[in-house]
């Protein structure tokens, strides 16, 4: 009987055992699952991004390929070339001076030696070309030029004008033309040949525009300048597209700094004078009677740049009712010259008690027509004559305003090949009507009617 009580012990034992293995088993399954699972998982999904990567580059080879045949097939798009600039040579014209003490004389046999300046056969004009640079040497001249250290300061000036018109006319970025700005001077060096050589052999341009630093025409002046360049030119038998405006009597960038510098000088004439309404004296060059009734338009160009100045004060800065002449200096000879003079301004001013204020408006630059004659001659004319005050403007230099004017003349005027006056029309082909003149037909020797230039294509003359 006890033997069988442990039977059924062992029984219970093995039953009670056996769900133990059972759930041994289960939890083997499951287990081997769990670490199976993931595997294949991950093997399913490198599978599938197998296949998708395949997929993407049989398509991107594809896409390749069509891309590929359709730019072969599709017609091919125009390229656009960027326009190609021209070298432009811009040569400013100046009347010149004297760069030492020996060149006083040589420069005023020069000046008086030109046919413009004395109508004569030239062995009389050698006569007296001379005489007179002879005895101004000594003289008037040989004084002046002594007071700014025997020499003239206008090359020196017209160069700071050339050297600011370069770098204005280079800084428009739009502009494809690359620009050099260079200086030809009348009497004094350097002339004509001398730059026209340097365009030929150094500087190269594709086209040449000339511009005079002479607001206003005269035979006397900018017309002496453009037949010695033709000479030059033909001697060097030099061919090269060229124009040329002949003047800029009312110029907007002239006037606008013509009429900023007066304001200022006006209003210290006030402040310093005491008195309400100085006299404004617009002091030019003057010229012998015989040339402006030849037809020459140089007194009627200066007319109208002082009235267009005055006019420009009274509207931008309410200066209306200004009291202001205009009046001629440098007189020289026993011809009658054109007035009234500046010496005979200054003298009325001296009878009316009046403070006067000195514009030479002809001039561009500082010289010694008004840094001598002006601030030293001139004022102590005035103060022996009892002028009560008296203060010179200073020209418009190299003003921003004036030589932006400047570098839009040469922007408007440079591609013309012809030689025109400042009333041409800025499109259009140039033809005969469109001169530019801005001069009454009385002046027969307007220039943009009268004058021509070599290698222009076209002949206004």
């Amino acid at each position: 009987m006890p033997k069988k009580k442990t039977d059924d012990k062992s029984a219970e034992k093995t039953v009670k055992k056996a769900p133990k293995k059972q759930a041994a088993k289960k939890t083997t399954a499951k287990t081997a699952a769990k670490k199976t699972a993931p595997k294949k998982a991950a093997t399913a999904k490198t599978a599938i991004k197998t296949k998708k990567s395949a997929a993407k580059k049989t398509n991107k080879k594809t896409v390749n390929k069509s891309v590929k045949k359709a730019a072969k097939t599709a017609p091919k798009k125009p390229t656009i070339k960027k326009e190609k600039g021209k070298k432009v040579a811009v040569i400013l014209f100046n009347l010149g001076g004297p760069d030492k003490k020996e060149s006083i004389k040589p420069f005023l046999f020069n000046f008086f030696m030109d046919k413009n300046i004395i109508r004569a056969p030239i062995f009389v004009r050698y006569f007296v070309a001379k005489l007179i640079s002879i005895r101004r040497t000594k003289r008037e001249a040989g004084e002046s030029y002594h007071e700014l250290g025997d020499k003239s300061p206008l090359l020196e000036n017209s160069t700071a004008q050339a050297e600011a018109l370069e770098k204005l006319l280079n800084s428009k970025k739009s502009d494809p033309n690359s620009y050099s700005v260079h200086i030809c001077m009348r009497y004094w060096h350097p002339m004509a040949p001398e730059v026209v050589a340097e365009m030929k052999d150094k500087v190269k341009p594709d086209q040449i525009m000339l511009l005079p630093l002479y607001p206003q025409f005269s035979t006397t002046t900018t017309r002496s300048s453009i037949e010695v360049w033709n000479e030059a030119i033909k001697d060097a038998d030099y061919k090269v597209p060229s124009s040329m405006l002949c003047c800029y009597p009312t110029d907007d960038g002239y006037v606008k700094t013509s009429a900023k510098n007066v304001k200022k000088q006006y209003e210290k004439a006030i402040k310093e004078s005491g008195q309400k309404k100085p006299r404004i004296l617009f002091s030019a060059h003057g010229l012998p009677e015989s040339v402006i009734k030849d037809g020459d338009p140089y007194q009627w160009q200066c007319e109208q740049s002082a009235k267009a100045i005055v006019k420009y004060m009274g509207e931008e800065y309410g200066m209306k009712g200004l009291d202001w002449t205009i009046c001629y200096q440098s007189k020289v000879g026993p011809q009658k010259w054109i007035g009234p003079s500046t010496e005979a301004e200054l003298e009325r001013a001296a009878h009316d008690k009046k403070a006067v204020v000195v514009y030479p408006h002809a001039f561009t630059q500082e010289h010694v027509e008004t840094l001598v004659e002006i601030e030293i001659e001139y004022r102590e004319e005035a103060e022996e004559m009892g002028v009560p005050y008296m203060l010179r403007v200073p020209t418009v230099s190299t003003g921003r305003t004036f030589i932006s004017g400047l570098a839009a003349m040469v922007r408007d005027y440079m591609d013309t090949n012809a030689l025109l006056g400042p009333g041409r029309t800025k499109s259009g082909a140039v033809g005969a009507k469109q001169s530019g003149s801005v001069c009454p037909k009385d002046f027969r020797r307007c220039c943009a009617r009268s004058c021509s230039l070599k290698n222009t294509g076209t002949n206004t003359g």
